[in-house]
């Protein structure tokens, strides 16, 4: 039973990144997914979650009109879609549950992927 986040790289000030959270060993439908993102040096920043039975989304005030959370039932995946990405979003991503804008520890958690914005 995991979460497996990929997606992330290399890409230049403005562009845009999507990060997938695919489920292994569990349907995700029945909890809330989310992201937070941890840079060097700094706190844990919750991103974004979403209930992924009802499409529910919240979002962190880093990715308010900026990141899209959204979920594919049919692929047991989670995906947050990042545009207009600044050098400040430089961070490893994680997926998590429960949602990491409320919560601090986490039943499971993806393994992280790199995202670098730098031109």
């Amino acid at each position: 039973v995991q979460l497996q986040a990929s997606g992330g790289g290399l890409v230049q000030p403005g562009g845009s990144l999507t990060l997938s959270c695919t489920g292994s060993g569990f349907t995700l439908e029945s909890y809330v997914i989310g992201w937070f993102r941890q840079g060097p040096g700094e706190a844990r920043d919750g991103v974004s979650c979403i209930n992924v039975r009802d499409g529910s989304t919240y979002y962190g005030n880093s990715a308010k009109g900026r990141f899209t959370i959204s979920r594919d039932n049919a692929k047991n995946t989670v995906y947050l879609q990042m545009n207009s990405l600044k050098p400040e979003d430089t961070a490893v991503y994680y997926c998590a549950t429960p949602c990491p804008l409320y919560y601090s520890t986490y039943d499971y958690v993806g393994q992280g992927t790199q995202v670098t914005v730098s031109s």
